[in-house]
């Protein structure tokens, strides 16, 4: 397999009962430490080992990630909050050397209730799957190496009137789970949109995430590149709110995922 496969890169191991410890991978980083798609997908796979109904899915996902997560090994550590009959809350928690927290998430799991409403967006009409383009070195960060970005929305840093980001993205390396944790990398792995109305490179940061899952994702889905839509509708004090969605190439949506964002200077 390969070894810049996110089958890989997320997957910690399990040392004792809630314990587990995660080679940060070198390569993967957004400015000093790993990008939050990652640190989240691995704390969704150390908690998605400690429960043991597969009938659970991750329906949320909320994470906060205060401080940067560096190459190198880390601790998890994860805690069952409640186990009721058909939801599991489960807590979890990655540090370092110094034993600081430097992430965290509350993770639902729950299990399907047949007969309750149903309803989801209209399928939205994406746009043609467009050629996928080099990003620029110096400009994307370290990480963007291993997905294949194809934008049909405003690139960043053009001064654009609205922070919006859209296009098509997927990982570069074959992967075989296309669980919570591989959408969750997905949802994160675009740029802010934010950067859309910068007019030149400036640092930002995500501190805290939420995800919420909406529809399971399968081989078939995953083969073709998945539709991102982000959008910022206020920034105020340096910090900017973004609403992202996930979709299928069909249009079937995967995920909802809410950010703050800190713009750092």
């Amino acid at each position: 397999m390969n070894g810049h496969s996110l089958d890989v890169v997320m997957t910690p191991e399990r040392t004792k009962e809630g314990e587990f410890v995660w080679t940060v991978p070198d390569g993967w980083q957004q400015g000093r430490g790993a990008f939050g798609g990652i640190v989240v997908g691995a704390l969704l796979r150390a908690i998605q080992q400690v429960e043991t109904d597969p009938g659970r899915a991750v329906r949320s996902v909320t994470a906060e990630l205060v401080g940067p997560v560096v190459p190198g090994p880390a601790r998890l550590q994860v805690e069952v909050l409640r186990r009721g009959n058909a939801v599991t809350t489960v807590r979890a928690w990655l540090s370092q050397s110094d034993d600081e927290i430097l992430a965290h998430a509350v993770v639902v799991l729950g299990s399907s209730r047949p007969g309750t409403p149903a309803w989801s967006y209209p399928k939205p009409e994406l746009p043609a799957l467009v050629p996928p383009v080099d990003m620029p070195r110096g400009v994307a960060p370290v990480f963007a190496q291993h997905f294949e970005y194809r934008p049909t929305g405003p690139y960043p840093f053009t001064g654009h009137a609205s922070a919006e980001a859209a296009g098509y993205v997927r990982t570069r390396a074959e992967a075989t789970r296309f669980d919570a944790a591989y959408v969750a990398a997905h949802a994160d792995a675009y740029w802010l949109a934010a950067m859309a109305t910068f007019d030149q490179p400036r640092p930002a940061a995500t501190v805290a995430f939420t995800l919420h899952l909406q529809d399971p994702l399968d081989a078939e889905s995953a083969a073709a590149p998945l539709f991102h839509r982000a959008t910022s509708l206020s920034s105020v004090g340096g910090y900017a709110s973004e609403t992202r969605e996930l979709f299928t190439s069909s249009g079937r949506l995967l995920a909802l995922n809410h950010q703050l964002i800190a713009i750092i200077k």
